[in-house]
């Protein structure tokens, strides 16, 4: 299916299914007219498209040329109308306002949703969100303007969404289970990608690393859909860099990256292997790229995660680490197709491995930035593990908590994630030792994390440094 084609079935896909959803309800509305709805749809899908193909403010051939044949029957204004008529009048300039806040329709189905439990805004994002995609991928280049705009219509929608309260109806999947050894049956069905993005979303903090995922699925299905048309695809890589410090999320994420290449085709099983240089580098000469292509096996069709992978490119002269960097250039270029392979590490250190082989910065030619989490973000985290243990801390525990926090150094070592979950392990077992003097404990006792609980700003972690002999 060519460009052109692409955008004409996403159209009346589009059409056909909203025209469906009103015709159902339509009585339940004030102001619609049966006889007009599927008029009014096209209408509408004809200002979503109109407005990303202005996205960038570029209105190519290609677009302009989709645009015409998806929509001459079914604007009648249309009938007749070439590429430079259209140029002409100016039909399309400004169009890309119409995404700053949402349509009269779609208001009305979040409405309807609100009050009736049912989920017709979904269906309207899911087929508005397709068109979209589309309309991008009729571009040869595939600009940041035209990503960032589907990724703003996206939070558009969504959170217009959420705000009435809306939830959607979607199918437990099921527990992917040992990133190592994932059975076909632990990994289960594909997940939803708007599933996958609502659990990035959930994470807290990484503003940055969130944006950067999304652009990386959206550029991902506008190449999937060129693909499936026959359309030239630029060739680029996807292997990544993630710079960041310990407990900053970094293998979370790349968990959710590994699931959402599965979901949109990259990769047929979407497991996450963990390595790092112990993993890679054997002790005898020849061994270490035996070793390398055995973890790439593991990673096969999933994604492969290299922690600290810096650390390959130090070592004497009897090291092997720049064996296996070697070995690692070979086989990402090899199984570009089937994998995705993520380095990871100190910022700094980041460099040195990217500088360590000239083929490495072009094998991995995005970073992703993980930043540390501030103490705001650090307290909710510890909230949050906290919450899922059933321990809870009161008013003053939390103040207890932000002031140990607080005292921290704000260096490499900073732990971030790491560094709360130790909290709370030691909050827990200074709390075991205040509770085994009570004679009956309440429940609510048992659960209390209280400031008695809770390292000094200059008290270490470890509770036994403060017990008596």
């Amino acid at each position: 299916m060519n460009a052109d084609k692409g955008l004409k079935a996403a159209v009346d896909t589009y059409v056909d299914t909203l025209s469906d959803v009103l015709d159902v309800i339509v009585d339940r509305l004030e102001g619609f007219d049966r006889s007009s709805l599927r008029r009014d749809v096209a209408l509408e899908s004809f200002k979503l498209s109109s407005a990303f193909i202005d996205a960038d403010d570029i209105h190519t051939d290609e677009e302009i040329d989709g645009f015409l044949l998806a929509y001459k029957d079914l604007i009648p204004q249309l009938a007749g109308v070439d590429r430079d008529r259209l140029r002409a009048e100016g039909t399309l300039r400004g169009a890309k306002d119409w995404l700053k806040e949402p349509s009269v329709l779609f208001d009305i189905l979040v409405k309807t949703d609100a009050r009736e439990g049912s989920n017709y805004s979904y269906v309207y994002y899911e087929q508005a969100m397709a068109v979209a995609h589309t309309v991008v991928s009729l571009d040869p280049y595939t600009s940041a303007a035209e990503l960032a705009a589907i990724q703003k219509f996206r939070s558009l929608l969504l959170g217009t969404i959420r705000g009435r309260g809306v939830t959607a109806s979607r199918a437990a999947t099921s527990d992917p289970g040992d990133p190592r050894t994932p059975s076909d049956e632990e990994l289960g069905e594909p997940r939803p990608i708007e599933e996958l993005l609502d659990e990035l979303d959930e994470l807290i903090g990484l503003d940055g690393v969130k944006r950067e995922v999304k652009l990386v699925s959206d550029l991902l299905q506008v190449q999937k859909l060129r693909e499936d048309r026959g359309l030239p695809v630029m060739d680029q890589s996807r292997h990544l860099v993630f710079t960041g410090n310990p407990g900053t999320g970094k293998t979370t994420v790349a968990r959710l990256l590994a699931q959402i290449y599965r979901t949109l085709g990259v990769v047929d099983r979407g497991h996450l292997i963990e390595t790092d240089r112990s993993g890679l580098v054997a002790r005898y000469v020849g061994h270490t790229a035996v070793k390398v292509r055995e973890v790439f096996d593991q990673a096969d069709q999933g994604v492969l995660l290299i922690d600290e992978a810096y650390a390959l490119a130090r070592g004497g002269e009897n090291d092997f680490g720049m064996e296996a960097i070697d070995a690692i250039v070979k086989l990402v270029e090899d199984r570009r197709k089937s994998m995705v392979c993520i380095a990871a590490g100190y910022p700094v250190e980041m460099r040195e491995f990217v500088d360590a082989n000239p083929g490495l910065r072009s094998r991995f030619p995005k970073v992703i930035e993980f930043p540390d989490y501030d103490t705001d973000e650090l307290v909710e985290i510890f909230e949050l593990i906290a919450a899922k243990s059933h321990y809870e801390a009161d008013e003053g525990g939390f103040d207890a908590i932000r002031a140990w926090i607080d005292a921290q150094p704000r260096t490499q070592g900073l732990g971030n994630g790491r560094l709360v979950r130790h909290l709370l392990e030691s909050a827990v077992a200074r709390q075991a030792t205040r509770i085994v003097r009570l004679d009956e404990p309440t429940d609510e006792e048992l659960i209390t994390l209280t400031a008695e609980d809770i390292p000094g700003p200059d008290e270490s972690l470890d509770y036994r440094e403060e017990l008596p002999e």
